[in-house]
């Protein structure tokens, strides 16, 4: 049979490469770390379920039917008021467009944003479903490396400044990245800005876990300071249930325009029902109530995970500590190889995402992602000793 002609914008696209992690991890003995999953205990099931049947029976017919490509209203709104309340934005619900999961809120920037051949600029390391869905249309990838709080301003200055085709779009999780756990400070958020205001450069500002503070402050959005030159993107994927797949941008009318016509053109609307659902449970419940439930739970784990690390890791190990989200980022010594780690890890029934694939610019390989929301301590405890056996034998082989 002939090759077939695919479009030559799929030609270096790859697997994810977490998700191919992922099957080597279903095995129960094994203790995975790897995967950016929230905790499944924490899911409202029974008020999930008793939210389907309100809305089934008030209403099974309509929210079985097609809707708009916005999202519903009710819905918009109490995301809009959220923003008002919480972040202080001013925010109405037509700027709000509901899609599946934030994950295809990057797809849709993508899709309005860039042509082949435009720059984007990237953290250094970069959430790889951002790299992932922005690859598809061809972009020139450049990076700007992450510090403790926050970008490199003299490298994010150099980026943004004259002398190069300036970027067309800047992707940033400014709490707890994904997957380096770092957040922004308030100096470096304001610093960023400033550096933003001065290029023709659109923000994206993801914020999945921003919610999920569980140490220090709440800090201002970039948004906030950019006004019109930004975006933002938000899910209740990990305060409420990724299986609902129901995510959102944040965006300025004339964006938003763009974006309506392209979802249309995708999937005509994000699915009604889960929509319905999740509304009516928000509608019964105390959502801030949950997620207080959720930092409480995901602290504990997060404590426990550096602890054990202090007490077992080779001291020539470094690691992140967030305060907040899902995941830890560990920097092996100069020598080790976090491939290499990963395969002497598996013999010991422990996984743990490697960082290359972080990194659209190569650089990585001695960097690893450890996720502590899945778990729970004794998991935690007996994996990181796991770790760390797998990292002395690796260090004493070096």
């Amino acid at each position: 049979m002939d090759d077939y002609s695919f479009a030559m914008r799929t030609q270096g696209l790859k697997r994810s490469f977490i998700r191919e992690i992922l099957k080597v991890t279903e095995e129960p003995d094994v203790i995975s770390f790897a995967g950016g999953l929230p905790n499944p205990t924490l899911f409202p099931v029974k008020e999930f379920s008793a939210a389907a049947a309100r809305v089934l029976a008030a209403e099974g017919e309509r929210v079985l039917q097609y809707s708009t490509t916005e999202g519903f209203p009710p819905l918009r709104e109490l995301i809009a008021k959220r923003y008002r309340e919480r972040k202080g934005l001013q925010v109405d619900a037509s700027q709000i467009l509901i899609t599946n999961g934030s994950q295809q809120g990057l797809d849709l920037l993508g899709k309005i944003f860039i042509d082949p051949g435009d720059s984007v600029l990237l953290e250094r390391p970069a959430y790889l479903g951002a790299i992932q869905a922005f690859a598809l249309y061809e972009p020139e990838f450049r990076t700007v490396p992450l510090e403790e709080d926050g970008p490199d301003l003299d490298r994010m200055e150099e980026e943004l400044g004259d002398g190069k085709k300036s970027p067309k779009l800047f992707y940033a999780v400014p709490n707890f990245q994904n997957p380096s756990g770092i957040s922004y400070s308030r100096e470096k958020r304001a610093a960023v800005a400033r550096l933003l205001k001065g290029s023709g450069a659109v923000t994206v500002e993801d914020d999945p876990y921003g919610e999920l503070r569980f140490i220090g402050e709440e800090l201002p959005t970039l948004a906030g300071m950019l006004g019109e030159r930004a975006v933002l993107l938000g899910s209740f994927s990990k305060i409420v249930a990724p299986g609902i797949r129901l995510g959102w941008i944040c965006a300025p009318a004339q964006v938003m325009e763009r974006l309506v016509t392209a979802k249309q053109g995708s999937d005509l609307h994000s699915n009604y029902f889960s929509q319905r659902v999740l509304y009516q449970y928000l509608s019964d419940n105390d959502l801030d109530a949950h997620i207080r439930r959720i930092r409480a739970a995901y602290g504990a784990q997060r404590d426990a995970m550096v602890k054990m690390l202090e007490l077992h890791c080779p001291p020539e190990v470094s690691w992140t500590r967030p305060e907040g989200g899902m995941f830890l980022w560990l920097t092996l010594p100069g020598r080790l190889d976090a491939m290499e780690l990963f395969d002497r890890a598996i013999k010991e029934r422990v996984a743990f995402v490697p960082g290359a694939p972080f990194y659209v610019d190569g650089g990585g390989s001695t960097t690893l992602r450890l996720n502590f929301s899945n778990s729970d301590l004794a998991r935690i405890e007996t994996g990181i000793i796991r770790l760390s056996k797998a990292i002395k034998e690796l260090l004493a082989g070096a």
